[in-house]
This record gives C-alpha cells, sequence and structure tokens, in this order.
C-alpha cells in the first residue's frame, strides 16, 4: 500500500527563496483593497464624515477647531503622520470659503508645533493630493498631510526591505499629541 509522501514545509509555497526576511503588514490589505473608501462623493459613506460623530480616541482625533479638525492618518508613512480636514465634505480646495481656508492653515501650524515638541522632527512634508488621478486615496473629502520627517528615516527598511517601522500604537500617539496640544497653540 502507497503512503503518502512527507508535507511540504510552509516556506515551499511562499515563493522562491530569496534571502530576505518578511515582515507581515496584513493590516495594511484593508486600505490595499480599499475598505472603507467612499465610492461615490456622498457624505454619508465618508471615513472623514464618519470619524466626527466618533469619540475623539476612537477616531483618532487629535484636535477639533471650528470648520476643521486634526487627525492620524490609519495608514501613516511615518510615526505622527497627520491630516487636517474640514468638517465640511467638499473635494477641491478652491471650495474651501476663507474661514475655513484660515482655520485649515492654522490647524496645519499648531500641528507642526506639537509634532516638533513631542517627537522632535527634523522638517515636515506637507500636501493635498487633489484627485485621485493625483494620487488622493479619499478623493472626494479634502485633507491636509503633515508628515513628519526625520534624517535618515528613509534608511534601509524602506529600501531594501519595503517595510516602515512605527515604534508605538496609534492610539498611544494619539494620547501624546492631544495632550501637547493646547499648549502648542500659537
Amino acid at each position: 500500500m502507497p503512503t503518502d509522501p512527507a508535507p511540504e514545509p510552509a516556506e515551499a509555497f511562499a515563493g522562491d527563496p530569496d534571502g530576505f526576511s518578511r515582515l507581515w503588514t496584513p493590516h495594511r490589505m484593508a486600505y490595499i483593497g480599499g475598505q472603507d473608501k467612499p465610492t461615490g462623493d456622498g457624505a454619508a459613506e465618508c471615513p472623514f464624515c464618519r470619524v466626527t460623530r466618533l469619540p475623539d480616541a476612537e477616531g483618532l482625533v487629535v484636535a477639533r477647531g471650528a470648520l476643521a479638525y486634526v487627525l492620524l492618518n490609519l495608514y501613516p508613512y511615518n510615526p505622527g503622520h497627520l491630516m487636517v480636514v474640514p468638517y465640511r465634505h467638499v473635494a477641491d480646495y478652491a471650495d474651501l470659503d476663507e474661514a475655513e481656508s484660515a482655520e485649515v492653515a492654522a490647524l496645519t501650524q499648531t500641528a507642526m508645533r506639537v509634532l516638533r515638541a513631542v517627537s522632535g522632527p527634523h522638517g515636515f512634508n506637507l500636501g493635498m493630493n487633489q484627485g485621485a488621478v493625483a494620487g488622493a486615496g479619499i478623493a472626494a473629502h479634502l485633507h491636509q498631510h503633515v508628515v513628519p520627517r526625520w534624517s535618515g528615516d528613509a534608511n534601509f527598511l524602506p529600501i531594501v526591505g519595503r517595510t516602515k517601522a512605527l515604534p508605538e500604537l496609534l492610539g498611544d500617539t494619539r494620547d501624546r499629541l492631544a495632550a501637547a496640544w493646547p499648549a502648542a497653540r500659537g
């Protein structure tokens, strides 16, 4: 009677050996797959509109203004990656009114002050991707990115390992930034 062959090791199914270790980040599949990404222009399905109805810690909201708010990016480029978002569901920067533009600018400045006080970055990337073709993940609701940068933060991990190291949980980062926010208002 023939016997079944010995099972193959799990590594045999991982592709060709290449000498690289793997840092698995399956949580990113929600982002890649578009989970919670709105399919239309409606505010009802917009994650930036929904988050305003959650408790701040649950929604990763760091600070709220009268016309805009600041939250941590759920899929950060770097630790402390914040977004400044108007409450009004608007896609285009040119459609903000003067008061909204002023508050987005003021919250961006305060975000930079808070990040400097809490994390000591050496610089920042600030920006808005206008439209899906420009890279906006959620094109229907305007948001300004505030990405802290450190000398050497583009080290070997993203280049060789295609990996970003985030040294603390998003909730912990949110708590530290929210606690420092009132002291940094200019």
